[in-house]
């Protein structure tokens, strides 16, 4: 294990003999769909007890659990990562944690697991993302204070989300990437049908029922707790379909107007969808591994955060995918596969040209743009695809990145030892 740090380029770790087992999320629903009802914490239990059954382990055998949940919007919020974990079968006596660092907040899930297990506090760890965009609240603040006459204060935390208040909306943002790299409109709309075009060629070959669990509704146990009835909308049965996705035309995404700036390039068609779910995965030492038998996906090589300019948040993965490259001594052409949050077509088209980016190799299922963005379990979602894609394809290295609102970007480096290229 070594560590860095500066207050320039970011903070950095890389990792010896901790794997990632297996994973597995929920369908992602469109907003006010399928899951619009399903609290976060019960789309937690759904992928995380699935993650376990495919990792090879039950919940006994997991020393710590970390969640991750962006925008609260259940009542039991503040209990979600616990919840989660009696749920999935945790031991009641393994503590729980919440973790939140917006967008990157699937990755951090996975990155303290890591860590944990690197000091030697934990043989495993559950790594948890969790979101329901759509039950996102009204909310009053202050009013337990009463209110003046006609103003009750009433906000939406859902289009709150969408606000930096020390800088630009977040899709500002992206407007400001593409004036800065003269992207255009034409360019973020052929973006967007590659990504979707990617994902439905992925869905086509049945790519993502390796990942996708299939949902019912379902009463969630736990010895000497309340069970936990969860009810998916009348005569739905094993849901396993992402929802957001939906053809994409040139022709039909040049119809649709700006949302940020009267000329700008980002629509609703080349930008990532709202959506709700979950993913979840499990994390181990190599001895853990070795002791059971047990199959691996990938090896968690490294980590990096870093932060930039809040205008320009788009460009988050930039300076930490190149503080992973030098703290491993790989280069650009080391990596086999990136996976970078599709935010918005001109942020990912930004952090491209940034880089150097070769796009055969990035997203190559599609992205956020096709499938949506549940905050919370978007890094663990991507770090689940990008390690099954790499042991399909026999590839050694893969990058897994997202920006952040605020400014931050996260990523997060693995390797491939069961096959490769």
């Amino acid at each position: 294990m070594k560590a860095y740090h500066d207050k320039k380029k970011g903070f950095a770790i890389t990792y010896d003999d901790i794997w990632l087992l297996n994973g597995a999320r929920t369908p992602f629903g469109r907003l006010c769909g399928t899951l619009g009802m399903v609290s976060p914490t019960d789309l937690g239990i759904y992928a995380s007890r699935a993650a376990l059954e495919r990792s090879g382990v039950n919940g006994g055998d997991i020393d710590q659990v970390f969640c991750a949940n962006i925008g609260q919007s259940s009542a039991d919020a503040y209990f979600l990562a616990r919840h989660i974990a009696l749920y999935s079968g945790v031991s009641e006596t393994v503590p729980a944690a919440m973790i939140q660092r917006i967008c990157g907040s699937g990755f951090e899930v996975i990155i303290a697991g890591a860590e944990q297990i690197a000091l030697g506090k934990a043989q495993t760890a559950l790594c948890c993302g969790a979101e329901n965009m759509s039950l996102s609240p009204t909310a009053a603040f202050g009013n337990r204070m009463g209110y003046t006459l006609g103003k009750t204060g009433f906000v939406d935390m859902l289009w709150e989300a969408l606000n930096d208040t020390a800088a630009v909306p977040m899709g500002c943002t992206a407007e400001n990437v593409a004036r800065q790299f003269g992207i255009t409109r034409e360019e973020a709309d052929a973006y967007a049908c590659l990504s979707v075009g990617r994902y439905l060629a992925a869905r086509e070959r049945g790519f993502f029922e390796g990942e996708i669990l299939k949902m019912n509704s379902a009463v969630f146990e736990a010895p000497g707790l309340k069970p936990r009835k969860v009810a998916l909308p009348k005569n739905t049965r094993d849901f396993d379909a992402d929802e957001n996705v939906r053809p994409a035309e040139p022709a039909a995404l040049a119809k649709l107007p700006p949302v940020f700036a009267a000329d700008g390039v980002q629509t609703a068609g080349n930008s990532s969808g709202i959506v709700d779910g979950a993913a979840s995965v499990a994390v181990a030492h190599g001895d853990f591994v070795r002791n059971r038998g047990l199959q691996v996906l990938t090896r968690i090589a490294a980590s990096a955060t870093s932060a930039l300019d809040p205008k320009v948040m788009g460009l988050g993965p930039v300076p930490a995918i190149r503080l992973l490259l030098e703290l491993t001594g790989l280069t650009s052409d080391d990596i086999g596969l990136i996976e970078i949050n599709e935010a918005f077509a001109a942020q990912f088209i930004g952090c491209e040209r940034e880089i150097g980016l070769d796009r055969t190799h990035c997203n190559v299922n599609g992205g956020a743009i096709a499938l949506g963005h549940p905050l919370a379990a978007t890094g663990t979602r991507l770090s689940l695809t990008l390690s099954r894609e790499m042991n399909a394809r026999r590839l050694r290295y893969g990058i897994a990145a997202a920006c952040i609102g605020g400014g931050q970007g996260t990523a997060i480096l693995f390797e491939n030892t069961n096959t490769t290229a």
